[in-house]
């Protein structure tokens, strides 16, 4: 803070004692205000009163008369001769009305009463304030250079009483001097027609690099009110610390791309020309931060700098990678193959990364790289080959084509849901699909082909046994089979499962039915031979018993009839 700053302080701070331990009060009135000077310390009036006389100190140090109020008159009578005549008045508690106050009221008044016998003054000293313009901050500078002591303005705050106290502030914090990078010169003067102060502060600042877009305020501290000035910002120029190189492209760098460089560097006003190193190749940039490489190739990897046109120490470098990708694979497009034959893939690619490989089968994904042995119809299919690096995709593909002679796995039957006809599969592989045909005509034919497997089926209804061919072909050659299909009028209907357990049951009915039959038999005969007994009675004779001859061929006959 200025030397003048500080002596005001002091002056004020002891002006603030001696009114604070003086006898005599102060009151403090507006400029250009009334002012109101009170009598007995606005205390009551005493008894008896007869009249009231207001004194003023001049600048003489003499005595002067203002007026004099008699208590049993309403109008004072005006005594000043001075400019007070026109501008003091009396209020009802006996107050002293300055009109329109000015510095020069700041003196001492004093008020008189008289009542019986008794005469008693009350002397008032009186300070008239009046609040500064807002400060504000002139003379500025237009740039302020980086470690170099510069006047950066000066504050006023003017038409003050008392003068007001002026500080600088940067970003909110006060600026504190060390006659070294900040110096605050102050100065007051005073208005020879009002008498009313105008303070000025002149600081003088060492910039550098963290003053860009500081804000500089000035405030004016004042009994009555405290202002702040506008914000100012200044622009602060520093040489060139720094250079910073920078590939503008967004994402990975491929073969053919066109590349842009820019230099920046951190000087205040920044530079506008650089020199560019290509791989050791210096290229000057005049008006201008940027240089473009169009087409890059594989061969354009590699290191880049740049650097202030007349100091090559301060310089920034760039390594750059041009990236790419060659893919080569065999086989390619349709291949043909027999079944059982071999296939080997190869795949030769070479990229600036290790590149991300994805083999499909039929848009089905692949865990890994197709490894064939002997082929089989299940590896027949489109592959797909998907490489990419860095942004680069390169795709491949072959259709795999595996052909062969058809070949019947099986041939069975089974009986329709409702047990009235029957249906018959026949199921073989071979490619190109193979064309099925049988030896019987059928109904409800379906027909489905894949992997190289077909699958056929017809429904017959069978009126007697017979022996069915299914025959497979296609244009490598054909297989055959046959079948025996039992008449579904003569066969028994069998639950579906295990036939050997359904034999066994219909084993067991014929046993059964065989054996009723012969017990049958038997027990006719025993009742036929009860009835003949019965009616030839009892033989009484052992020839009798025994029969006769002829008697027991017929019996013998009877025997040996086969059974109906």
């Amino acid at each position: 803070m200025g030397s003048s700053s500080y002596l005001l302080r002091v002056f004020i701070t002891a002006v603030m004692f001696l009114q604070a331990h003086s006898s005599i009060p102060t009151i403090v009135g507006l400029y250009g205000e009334t002012i109101e000077v009170p009598c007995i310390n606005g205390g009551a009036q005493p008894d008896g009163l007869m009249f009231t006389k207001w004194k003023y100190m001049k600048d003489d140090n003499t005595a002067g008369d203002l007026l004099v109020k008699q208590a049993h008159k309403e109008e004072a009578t005006i005594q000043a001769s001075d400019g007070y005549r026109d501008r003091v008045s009396i209020a009802p508690n006996s107050s002293l009305l300055i009109a329109k106050g000015t510095l020069e009221d700041q003196r001492l008044f004093t008020c008189m009463q008289v009542w019986g016998g008794n005469v008693k003054e009350y002397p008032v000293q009186v300070s008239v304030h009046k609040r500064p313009s807002p400060p504000q901050i002139k003379d500025k500078a237009k740039e302020l250079e980086n470690g170099k002591l510069t006047t950066l303005g000066t504050c006023i705050a003017s038409d003050a009483n008392p003068v007001a106290i002026l500080t600088w502030t940067k970003d909110g914090q006060p600026l504190v001097p060390d006659d070294k990078t900040i110096k605050i010169t102050g100065q007051v003067t005073k208005d020879p027609s009002t008498g009313l102060s105008k303070a000025s502060s002149l600081l003088q600042y060492t910039a550098g690099k963290e003053d860009v877009g500081s804000q500089f305020t000035c405030v004016a501290t004042h009994p009555l009110v405290d202002q702040e000035s506008a914000p100012e910002t200044f622009t602060v120029h520093y040489p060139t610390e720094k250079v910073n190189l920078q590939v503008i492209n967004k994402g990975a760098i491929k073969e053919g791309d066109d590349v842009t460089l820019k230099c920046q560097a951190d000087g205040n006003p920044p530079p506008t020309s650089f020199n560019f190193y290509l791989k050791d190749q210096k290229v000057p940039v005049m008006d201008n931060d940027t240089y473009t490489l169009r087409g890059v190739t594989r061969e354009s990897s590699g290191e880049y700098k740049c650097s202030l046109l007349d100091d090559k120490k301060k310089q920034d470098t760039q390594e750059i990678i041009v990236h790419y990708l060659d893919l080569s694979v065999s086989p390619s497009g349709r291949v043909l193959k027999n079944f059982g034959d071999t296939l080997v893939v190869m795949v030769d690619q070479n990229a600036s990364v290790d590149a991300q490989i994805s083999w499909t089968k039929d848009n089905e994904k692949l865990e890994k790289e197709p490894v064939f042995g002997e082929l089989t119809y299940a590896d027949a299919g489109l592959y797909v080959l998907e490489v990419s690096v860095a942004g680069i995709k390169k795709s491949h593909s072959f259709e795999l084509d595996v052909q062969g002679k058809p070949s019947i796995k099986f041939l069975t039957e089974k009986l329709s849901s409702d047990g009235n006809s029957k249906v018959l599969i026949c199921v073989a592989e071979g490619s190109p699909e193979p064309n099925v045909q049988w030896s019987v005509n059928g109904t409800n034919e379906k027909t489905s082909y894949s992997s190289g497997k077909v699958t056929h089926e017809i429904t017959v209804v069978p009126s007697k046994n017979l022996t069915v061919h299914c025959t497979v072909s296609n244009s490598l050659g054909e297989d055959s089979r046959d079948i025996f299909l039992q008449s579904v009028i003569v066969e028994k209907k069998e639950p579906e499962g295990d036939t050997s357990t359904g034999n066994d049951q219909a084993k067991l009915i014929v046993g059964i039915v065989v054996g009723l039959i012969l017990a049958a038999a038997i027990v006719g005969l025993i009742y036929w031979l009860y009835m003949k007994n019965s009616r030839q009675g009892s033989w009484k004779t052992r020839e009798k018993e025994m029969g006769t001859s002829e008697e027991e061929k017929k019996l013998e006959e009877n025997n040996h009839k086969p059974d109906v």
